[in-house]
C-alpha cells in the first residue's frame, strides 16, 4: 500500500473548498510525489482535523487541491508548554520535532545563565514542527516562541500555569509530576545546569517544582524526551 501524502495547509477546510498551493507544497506533491491530475492528499491546518483532498490542478510553481471529506477528527495536545535551552542545531531540531510528536500546545526556546546558543531561527524550528506533524500523522502544530530569557518569562509569569523544571545538574532530584489536567509547562534546562541563582529563583515559586528523570539522562534532547513522556503516561495518550 502506498502512503498517502500528508500537507499541513493553512486555509479554511470544509468539503468542496478548494485550495491553493504555493510553490513548496507545489514542488512536494509535483515534482518529489510525482502526483498528477486526480492524486490523493491528506490535508490539514492545525484546527478542522484531516481531510481527504484530490489534485485539480496542476502548475510548476502552484497548483489546487478541492477537499472531498474529513478523514480524522482535530485532536489538540494537552496546555502543555516546554520551555528549552537550545543546544547544537541538529539537536535542537531533533527537541522540536519531537515536542510536536508526543503532544505540546507550545514550544519555548529561552536563554539561560549557561545557554550556549545565542539565537535560534524561528521559522526554520517552526517549519521542523509543521513537518513533524506531517509525518507523525498528527493534526495539531505548536505554536513556536521567539527565544527569550528565562528571568524576563518568570517575571511575567502566570502563577495559574504550574512549572516543572528539570536542571540537567540534579537529575536525579525532584519529585514526579502530579498531572491535574490544568495549565502547565516543563523546562528544560541546559547541560551545563541552571546556575545557583536561577534554581533559587524557582524554588521560590510556589508554582515551580523540580522533576526527576534519573541519574542517567545527562543531554538536553533525551530530557525533553524523558520528561515529556513521563507527563504524557501521567494524562493518558491525547492521541
Amino acid at each position: 500500500m502506498v502512503a498517502i501524502p500528508r500537507l499541513y495547509m493553512d486555509q479554511p477546510l470544509a468539503g468542496g473548498e478548494s485550495l491553493t498551493l504555493d510553490q513548496a507544497g507545489a514542488n512536494y506533491l509535483f515534482n518529489v510525489m510525482r502526483l498528477g491530475t486526480g492524486g490523493v492528499v491528506e490535508v490539514f491546518n492545525g484546527r478542522d482535523g484531516a481531510w481527504r483532498a484530490e489534485v485539480v490542478e496542476v502548475g510548476r510553481r502552484r497548483g489546487v487541491l478541492r477537499a472531498a471529506e474529513r478523514v480524522a477528527p482535530q485532536r489538540d495536545p494537552p496546555d502543555l508548554w516546554l520551555l528549552f535551552a537550545p543546544v547544537k542545531k541538529s539537536r535542537t531540531d531533533f527537541i522540536v520535532e519531537k515536542a510536536t510528536e508526543l503532544g505540546v500546545a507550545r514550544i519555548l526556546p529561552v536563554s539561560t545563565d549557561f545557554t550556549n546558543s545565542a539565537r535560534v531561527n524561528r521559522e526554520r524550528l517552526r517549519a521542523h514542527a509543521v513537518e513533524a506533524a506531517e509525518q507523525c500523522g498528527g493534526t495539531f502544530v505548536p505554536e513556536v516562541g521567539e527565544m527569550e530569557p528565562l528571568a524576563r518569562l518568570l517575571d511575567g509569569w502566570d502563577s495559574r500555569r504550574a512549572l516543572w523544571f528539570c536542571d540537567m545538574t540534579e537529575a536525579g532530584g525532584g519529585t514526579m509530576p502530579e498531572v491535574d489536567g490544568g495549565a502547565a509547562a516543563v523546562l528544560v534546562g541546559p547541560e551545563g545546569g541552571l546556575s545557583e541563582g536561577e534554581r533559587g529563583r524557582l524554588s521560590a515559586f510556589p508554582f515551580a517544582r523540580a522533576m526527576a528523570l534519573g541519574p542517567r539522562v545527562l543531554r538536553a534532547d533525551t530530557a525533553v524526551v524523558s520528561a515529556l513522556t513521563i507527563w504524557q503516561s501521567r494524562c493518558g495518550d491525547w492521541r
